[in-house]
């Protein structure tokens, strides 16, 4: 008996190359577009490891846990790192940025996470591109999380390494991704003998064996259930339109944090401005003596299939997210997500407007 998930045809490198350049017309750019195969983890760390060295000197910009990550790979790499670290509940700026290349001239790579989910804020990676750009530095991008969701344009803003996963606000597989690679960011790579080769985190060799070769011969076989699911997904997003996808998420996010405020109970958008919020997942601090967890899981209990969650590690006791992407960009989540909280509050002796918040979705969505 054939079933549509085990029985494929090989994925044959003209229709991976079709992909990639789809993937390549999703993000306006002109360079060379790699797709992994693997979660987003594999190419933004082979970037890292192909990029960096003992001689690199990195500003890692810090505003949530990917960007300790990043640091941590740098480091491992034998660069000399410089952590620009904000709190969570704010973004980084490119004064910040101008100031730390001011202090450490010798910078030549940048580090940065778009949006980050975890945290519910985002960067503003346009400004930042400027300031990386004045003094020449490879600037590295971790998209992940921001593409569909909000604009994403790597030439435009001088991004050299430009990673996208599109299980977020795309709304696709988890199991495969890409990255952006400038010529620069390519050159970089061909000259540091610590990057990966004959590796599976190596870059350089879909360069040397794919891009250089015409695409003709893949290096290996394909992921092609992920691939056709990537495919199909940004099929979707070019039916419904980029900027309908991302008007969506702005508007969930816009919701949510209208609807939290109306809803009371001591719950407040975890991010003080909403210009630095992310469009992905809005973040929400619990008032003192409520534990975050506990509260999500009162919330859960109604309704498993919520995109709610507690904050990671030590946030878990006093962050809750609300996870906005995908096909859960909608009014009707963003509502049950906020009377799921409101009723789990209730259960707890705290007074909420839970009418006032359904309202208040209803009015921001608008």
């Amino acid at each position: 008996m054939t079933h549509p998930f085990l029985d494929l045809a090989p994925l044959d490198a003209a229709h991976f190359a079709a992909i990639e350049d789809r993937v390549a017309r999703l993000l306006s750019t002109e360079q060379d577009v790699v797709i992994m195969q693997g979660e987003a983890l594999l190419p933004l760390e082979g970037a890292i490891r192909g990029t960096a060295g003992p001689g690199t000197t990195a500003l890692n910009v810090i505003t949530g846990p990917y960007g300790q990550t990043f640091g941590d790979w740098l480091r491992d790499c034998g660069a000399t790192v410089i952590d620009l670290a904000v709190p969570f509940h704010t973004a980084v700026t490119a004064a910040q940025v101008r100031e730390a290349f001011s202090g450490h001239p010798s910078i030549d790579f940048v580090s940065l996470v778009h949006a980050e989910a975890a945290t519910g804020n985002t960067n503003p990676v346009a400004e930042i591109g400027e300031v990386v750009r004045e003094h020449g530095a490879l600037f590295y991008v971790d998209a992940v999380a921001s593409i569909g969701a909000e604009p994403v344009l790597p030439d435009a803003w001088g991004v050299d390494l430009c990673v996208i996963g599109a299980q977020k606000a795309m709304g696709g597989p988890a199991g495969v991704s890409a990255v952006s690679v400038s010529e620069r960011a390519w050159a970089r790579m061909a000259a540091n003998p610590r990057a990966p080769r004959r590796s599976y985190l190596s870059l350089l060799d879909w360069k040397e064996r794919w891009i250089d070769g015409g695409r003709k011969a893949l290096l290996h076989a394909p992921a092609q259930l992920e691939m056709l699911a990537l495919d199909a997904c940004v099929e979707r997003i070019e039916g419904e339109g980029l900027d309908v996808v991302m008007a969506r998420h702005a508007a969930a996010a816009a919701a949510t944090r209208a609807g939290t405020l109306a809803l009371g109970g001591g719950l407040e958008p975890y991010v003080h401005e909403a210009a630095d919020a992310a469009p992905v997942a809005t973040t929400l601090r619990t008032p003192p003596g409520l534990d975050a967890s506990a509260l999500v899981a009162r919330a859960l209990a109604a309704d498993p299939a919520l995109p709610l969650a507690a904050g990671g590690g030590a946030l878990a006791k006093e962050m809750i997210r609300v996870n906005h992407y995908g096909a859960d960009a909608s009014e009707r989540v963003v509502r049950s997500c906020l009377t799921a909280l409101g009723a789990a509050l209730a259960e707890q002796g705290v007074p909420v407007d839970t009418e006032g918040a359904r309202r208040a979705v209803t009015e921001a969505w608008r």
